[in-house]
């Protein structure tokens, strides 16, 4: 049974500890990243458990190409398995630990399409995110000169024309030019979403998942 654990520095040092059947640990080695499938291809058929981390499916699918069994276990149900001081080697001897207990809960190893998608979400829901932030903090801007717009992202973007052909308003040519900017950053915005969801259709119809 081998344990790995990256570290903290950009995933680019990893920490094994190898036990015996019987959890005894028998060995430790530090990996770099470029070390790391190597080590495993000379080893033979064995558990490896791995914190469910950062490019943790990536290394997940790599280490079962050459016939390991590997168990991704959330960070959480590893940390009641740590003894002594917090190291990276106690670390992977906690995950070590964790991985034979027959009660414990894995992560389902993602597979690149899975993965695709879920980067898909992620990305679409950064842009919504960044598009609400930017409104939110328009009409903010807004309401200190005496300019009510209702919440809603459409709300603000019927509006800004309109704001911006006004010259009554009280509104200078400065803060215009501000207004002119912002709408053209929420266009931006909204062409990024429907990217994204046009995406998210296309794969929706490929799914048959999704089609039930």
């Amino acid at each position: 049974m081998r344990a790995s654990r990256p570290n903290s520095r950009a995933k680019n040092v990893f920490h094994a500890v190898c036990c015996d059947q019987y959890g005894k640990q028998v060995g430790r080695k530090l990996l770099r990243r470029n070390q790391v499938l190597a080590y495993f291809a000379q080893m033979e058929s064995c558990l490896v458990g791995m914190e469910s981390c950062g490019s943790a499916h990536y290394w997940a699918r790599e280490l079962q190409k050459p016939g390991h069994q590997v168990k991704l276990i959330p960070p959480q149900y590893v940390k009641p398995y740590l003894r002594g001081n917090k190291n990276d080697y106690n670390d992977a001897l906690a995950i070590a630990e964790a991985v034979t207990r027959p009660e414990m809960r894995f992560s389902a190893i993602n597979t690149q399409e899975q993965q695709d998608i879920q980067a898909l979400h992620r990305l679409r829901e950064r842009r919504i995110q960044e598009r609400t932030a930017l409104c939110n903090q328009v009409r903010g801007l807004l309401a200190e000169y005496g300019l009510i717009i209702k919440v809603g992202v459409r709300s603000l973007q019927r509006k800004l024309p309109d704001l911006l052909e006004d010259a009554e308003n009280g509104l200078r040519d400065v803060f215009r030019r501000y207004l002119i900017q912002i709408q053209q950053q929420l266009q931006e915005l909204d062409a990024h979403i429907d990217f994204y969801n046009d995406l998210l259709q296309e794969q929706n119809r490929q799914n048959e998942a999704c089609q039930r």
